[in-house]
């Protein structure tokens, strides 16, 4: 029998839209923690990025259809940045928006570029 492709809800394809278009993904960096200790306090977490406030209304909308309690978001060059903290959470986002999760990326960040794992 063969597979029929469901699609995917409207919440999905649109925050998918958006890490790919500029959002990124920060990782724990275990050499820093190590150096650090308790002082390190930076853990996993993706970043969604919004050109207006309107877009990071629509975005923090989204995340919390998709069942994500959306952080702090914050200014950062004439831009706004919308976190989602917590490896669970960042993980459970990177599998909803089809993107494979590379921990060992360049300063440990993975870009909205990142190709979708295939399935």
């Amino acid at each position: 029998m063969p597979k029929t492709s469901k699609s995917k809800p409207e919440f999905v394809e649109k925050l998918a839209a958006n890490f790919r278009r500029n959002g990124y993904v920060r990782y724990l960096d275990p050499k820093q923690l190590k150096r650090e200790g308790l002082g390190y306090h930076k853990g996993d977490e993706v970043r969604l990025v919004a050109n207006t406030q309107n877009e990071l209304r629509t975005i923090r909308r989204l995340l919390r259809e998709a069942g994500f309690t959306p952080g702090k978001p914050f200014a950062k060059s004439k831009q706004w940045r919308q976190p989602i903290y917590g490896r669970e959470d960042v993980l459970r986002f990177l599998e909803l928006i089809e993107v494979e999760p590379n921990p060992k990326s360049v300063r440990g960040r993975t870009r909205g570029q990142t190709p979708p794992r295939s399935k």
